[in-house]
């Protein structure tokens, strides 16, 4: 993916038009700030600009909504990447629907969802939902007339990716916390989407053998260790297949937000 987006880089930089991500970040969370380096090290790669934004942890939501209106009407900015969850004193839904939905490359608009929801083509999927479908394309894993279970229900990951699985005619069961017998689902799975946010939550007890597993999870443990949902050390001899953290779905997250931004910036051009 890579190297064809430098072409498309290096495309729009000859009409003078230089790709820039926004990064919008509130407080310093280490899972944000860990993909945050991963990011900026990723677009320098491609030639990509990125426009950090760091917020205060405790600032106000008038002060996220200037920062998201300063973004939507900088013509140089196409793409914007805002953290999330939000602290809980921020209306997040309504933060989300600010930004303009041609610079939402991370699909957390009205707009974007409704689309990803209803098949249609208007804006961007969010971005891990987008790499849970590429890694499975890269490694020729086709979805079609397999059950696929999913392991958590946000609009970051757990829907979005039921919504894009089932476009591909997979047979999806959406779990969550409150799921009863959750290890009997999983293990009945042809592939396994664990999204949760929960540290080496899912065990050997989780998986048979055969499956593809995808670990979303971007987690540290108890000592400060990068980790997914899943005890990778457990399930790894088990399974057919499984994604690490780091250097997983994470990675494969990080192009595609690239992509979408150089997308975004090839609309934009196509517009003027």
């Amino acid at each position: 993916m890579d190297v064809h987006l430098r072409d498309r880089v290096e495309t729009l930089r000859d009409r003078g038009i230089t790709p820039t991500l926004a990064v919008v970040r509130m407080g310093q969370r280490s899972d944000d700030l860990s993909y945050e380096r991963t990011a900026v090290k990723r677009a320098e790669s491609l030639g990509v600009a990125v426009r950090p934004y760091a917020l205060d942890a405790l600032a106000p939501q008038s002060a996220l909504e200037a920062t998201l209106h300063t973004i939507n009407h900088d013509a140089n900015v196409h793409g914007c990447l805002l953290f999330r969850p939000l602290p809980s004193f921020i209306d997040e839904a309504a933060v989300c629907d600010m930004l303009a939905p041609e610079k939402d490359v991370d699909g957390i608009t009205m707009t974007s969802l409704a689309s990803v929801f209803a098949d249609g083509v208007a804006g961007f999927p969010p971005c891990t939902a987008q790499a849970c479908l590429t890694m499975l394309d890269h490694y020729g894993i086709s979805v079609a007339e397999k059950h696929v279970v999913v392991v958590g229900r946000s609009l970051v990951i757990g829907k979005p990716v039921s919504m894009m699985m089932l476009k591909r005619n997979a047979s999806v069961t959406i779990c969550h916390s409150r799921t009863k017998n959750l290890a009997a689902l999983t293990r009945m799975a042809n592939i396994v989407i664990c999204a949760t946010g929960r540290p080496r939550a899912f065990g050997a007890a989780y998986f048979a053998p055969g499956q593809t597993v995808l670990d979303v999870g971007i987690n540290f443990d108890t000592h400060g260790k990068l980790c997914g949902d899943v005890d990778f050390e457990a399930v790894e001899p088990i399974v057919a297949a499984i994604t690490p953290v780091p250097g997983g779905i994470g990675s494969v997250t990080t192009s595609v937000t690239m992509e979408h931004t150089v997308r975004a910036a090839e609309k934009s051009l196509a517009a003027q």
